[in-house]
């Protein structure tokens, strides 16, 4: 089995290719920046752009499956996946596709669906790694997190956990036509995540809340544009169901319970000192 990993230097692709890499299975990594990747050793890395999906043309061939990203977690690197990649995958001999979504109805999605590999669909709900991009330089710098909807409950999931389902589905049967909601599990509101981080740590984090027009103009000042910031409201006064009910997927998938945020913190505590 090869298996190409799109997205392999990003917060869950990582996990993807050290959890292949321990399998024994031979990875194709693909990454904008191959000389920065800094993977493990035997995995091949490869230049490539999902935004180009030309350039991944040749990093198909001779691979058997494929994991595929649909949005970026590199805050540094935009993304929007082009439908061409399945039709280069699917002309390369690809059988089967792994598909972490951004968002249901993407059209990289009927792109799937329609393209006679087999296929399963990956649609976990908050990273617990969000903590880190969102809260860690003001929790190192000041002691505070200031975030607005603090009561907003969310069923956070381990990215490595979503590893575990995604490498799941690539390298066993039984997972084609599945769409797999993913959660960690426990749901809890951004308060309690952050009550968590400061018992880690032993420190005093303060959590100031922000009003609705506090945050807004600090998402407009990040470059937010205004049919995105109208959803972070929205999805923070009326969080969906499906953002905060826990499921037991990660189990039933990979024979493993999902791990607890209380973990995730002990992983990563030496990034918020």
């Amino acid at each position: 089995m090869t298996i190409l990993v799109t997205g392999a230097t990003g917060t869950v692709g990582r996990h993807v290719v050290n959890q292949l890499v321990q399998k024994g299975v031979q990875v194709r990594a693909v990454s904008r920046s191959p000389e920065k990747a800094g993977l493990p050793n035997g995995v091949e890395v490869v230049p490539g752009d999902l935004n180009a999906p030309e350039t991944l043309r040749a990093a198909c061939q001779g691979m058997t499956a494929l994991y595929l990203i649909l949005s970026s977690d590199n805050a540094d690197a935009a993304l929007q996946t082009d439908h061409r990649i399945i039709e280069f995958a699917r002309e390369a001999g690809i059988q089967r596709v792994t598909v972490l979504m951004d968002y249901e109805g993407n059209p990289v999605e009927q792109a799937v669906l329609e393209s006679g590999m087999e296929w399963t669909l990956l649609k976990p709900v908050e990273f617990m790694a969000n903590a880190l991009a969102d809260w860690a330089e003001s929790i190192r710098t000041e002691g505070v997190v200031r975030e607005s909807f603090g009561h907003a409950l969310s069923a956070r999931v381990h990215e490595g956990d979503i590893a575990a389902v995604a490498v799941e589905a690539l390298m066993n049967d039984g997972h084609h036509g599945q769409s797999y909601y993913i959660t960690g599990p426990e749901a809890m509101s951004r308060i309690e995540a952050v009550r968590k981080i400061s018992e880690a740590v032993g420190k005093e984090i303060r959590f100031e809340e922000l009003t609705e027009e506090q945050a807004r103009q600090r998402w407009m000042e990040q470059g937010y544009e205004e049919g995105d910031i109208e959803f972070f409201v929205q999805m923070g006064k009326n969080t969906p169901k499906v953002g905060y009910t826990v499921l037991p997927t990660i189990e039933q998938v990979t024979g493993k319970r999902a791990r607890t945020f209380d973990e995730w913190v002990d992983e990563h505590k030496h990034l918020f000192q």
